[in-house]
Order: structure tokens, then C-alpha cells, then sequence
């Protein structure tokens, strides 16, 4: 069969289309592509390694195109000898534990700069308080735990990303823990009261547990090999589609409890800005797939993130 792949503007990748086994399924279609551009065929200006490439076919009805998965056959969305698809360039591609590693060991290290170094960074050591120094060892925690969960609990639906969003990323990681310990750990700092360092980080420490747990239940999802969306049930998840989330910005927020620092607030909002975003679409889409009907499970009634507000 030969397969016509157009760009999105409308121009032939390889002229007069990509001559393909019948019965050949989307991996063969990457493969091919991989293989012409490697030997910079005609028209490739670059290596289309399989992680760049991205097909989709217009839906049926309209409405958003559809994308072709790796695992299928082209046949499966109805394409056949002539048939078109549409091809687009995802650009140079990283992996994701690699971008989730540089995003948490830099503002491990990072904060702990002001912390360790003070006479670097203010040109005195004063005495060290009660709140930095546990503010110090909770951030060293969490982001040494999220370290351990990429490497150990995590499942990327996705291979890789577009490289860009590691310097995008690693700009607000890193920024953030800059800013945060800089303020936390100044000479000038005042620790709160006691109580509340005390109370705000041991609620802290509550809340990591609880994110680590809900993370865990949501790789148990896959644990049978099984693929595509199911719905999280058990601890928190029974309440909340993000568990996960919820857990994160209540943790953040205690830091603050105990910490009492601004730039710690800010950070904390423009994370959870960014998350609820992402738990309002995945609450949307689990409802969507698992809508009751035609003996499909019907989404059970939660909170998105944040009960009792969203």
C-alpha cells in the first residue's frame, strides 16, 4: 500500500507518498519515516527519530483530529491504499525521568546553598533558627522522595517531551528554591513560635505520606499490564479525582504554617494554579470516558482537587 504524509501546511513529506507492507501497521510507518531520514532521503533536512513524529486523521463527524497509536494498525482508522495522514515534527524530544531529575535535584541542592552556606550567599553565619532548619530538612525530603518516586513508583504515559520544557521547567524549579531559601534563611529572618513550626511541619509530613500513598495507587492501576484510563479508588481518591494534587499543595501549605514566608506562598499558589488546571482536565476527561452508558462505569460524584472549595 502507499500512504500519502502531509505536513500541516499542506506539503508531501515524500513526494509521491511512503510505500508500505499491506496490513502494515503505525509502528511500520514510523519506522519507514525513521529510516528515510536517517539516510537523508530527499526532502528530510534532519533525523525523524520515532519520538519526534506525531500522525493524526481527521476525525469522523469533525471535531478535534485523531492521533495514530504506535500499537495499532492503519487500518484500524480506516486507511488504506491512497489514504492520508497528517504529519507533525514534535522537535528534539528528551526523556521524562531525565527532565524529572534535573527539575528536583536542583532545588534539593539549591536551597540548601543559603542554609549551609550562609557567609557565601550574606556575607555573615549567624545562628541557625528552629524553622530554618527544619524548613531545610522538609525540602530536602520532599524532593529527595520525588527523586525516588521517578525512579521507583512513577509510570510516564509518554516516553518523552519536547527538550525546551527541561530549561522552561528547571527555570521555575530552580527560581522558586532560589527565592524561597534565600528569604527562609536570611540573617534577618524571624522563626514563628514553636507551635507552629512544630504543628506546620509534622502536618507537613502528614500530607507528604499521604501524596506518596496516593501516588502508589496510581501505579498499582497498571500493575496487570493493562493500558488506557481506569478509575483511581481507595484512600483519598474516593473523595478526590487528584488525590495526588490535593496532597501536594496541603503539604506546601504547611511548610508556609511553619515557615511564615512569602516567597514560600507564592510558590505554593503558582503551583497549584498549574494543578488545578491539570486536575480540572483530567476530572473532565474520566467523566467523559466513564459517562454510564452502553454498560460503561458511570465517574462517581467527587472533588476535583481542593474539597470542600473545587
Amino acid at each position: 500500500m502507499r500512504l500519502k504524509v502531509v505536513t500541516r501546511s499542506g506539503r508531501e513529506l515524500v513526494a509521491g507518498g511512503i510505500e508500505l507492507p499491506n496490513g502494515a501497521g503505525v509502528k511500520d510507518l514510523i519506522d519507514t519515516v525513521h529510516k528515510l531520514s536517517k539516510s537523508g532521503a530527499k526532502g528530510f533536512k534532519t533525523a525523524l527519530y520515532p519520538s519526534r513524529q506525531r500522525y493524526t486523521v481527521p476525525a469522523s463527524g469533525g471535531g478535534k483530529p485523531v492521533a495514530l497509536a504506535s500499537g495499532k494498525k492503519l487500518s484500524d482508522y480506516g486507511l488504506d491504499d491512497g489514504s492520508s495522514v497528517t504529519f507533525k515534527d514534535l522537535g528534539p524530544q528528551i526523556g521524562y525521568s531525565t527532565v524529572f531529575f534535573w527539575e528536583y535535584f536542583g532545588p534539593l541542592c539549591v536551597f540548601l546553598i543559603p542554609y549551609f552556606l550562609p557567609e557565601l550567599v550574606y556575607g555573615v553565619a549567624p545562628e541557625k533558627q528552629l524553622a530554618q532548619t527544619l524548613a531545610s530538612a522538609y525540602w530536602t525530603f520532599h524532593y529527595a522522595k520525588r527523586l525516588l518516586e521517578t525512579w521507583f513508583v512513577h509510570e510516564f504515559s509518554h516516553g518523552t517531551m519536547p527538550i525546551a520544557n527541561l530549561f522552561r521547567n528547571c527555570s521555575y524549579y530552580w527560581g522558586f528554591a532560589a527565592l524561597v531559601s534565600y528569604f527562609v534563611n536570611h540573617p534577618l529572618y524571624t522563626s514563628p513560635p514553636e507551635n507552629m513550626v512544630y504543628g506546620g511541619f509534622a502536618m507537613g509530613m502528614v500530607c507528604q505520606l499521604g501524596n506518596f500513598y496516593s501516588h502508589i495507587i496510581l501505579k498499582n492501576l497498571r500493575k496487570d499490564g493493562s493500558k488506557g484510563y481506569k478509575i483511581p479508588k481507595g484512600f483519598t481518591f474516593n473523595y478526590v479525582t487528584c488525590s495526588n494534587y490535593m496532597w501536594e499543595v496541603y503539604g506546601w501549605a504547611s511548610f508556609n504554617v511553619a515557615t511564615q514566608s512569602l516567597m514560600g506562598v507564592v510558590f505554593m499558589i503558582c503551583g497549584a494554579g498549574q494543578m488545578m488546571l491539570w486536575a480540572a482536565a483530567k476530572h473532565k476527561r474520566l467523566r467523559s470516558i466513564f459517562d454510564g452508558k452502553e454498560g460503561r462505569q458511570k465517574y462517581p460524584r467527587r472533588f476535583i482537587i481542593f474539597p470542600p472549595f473545587f
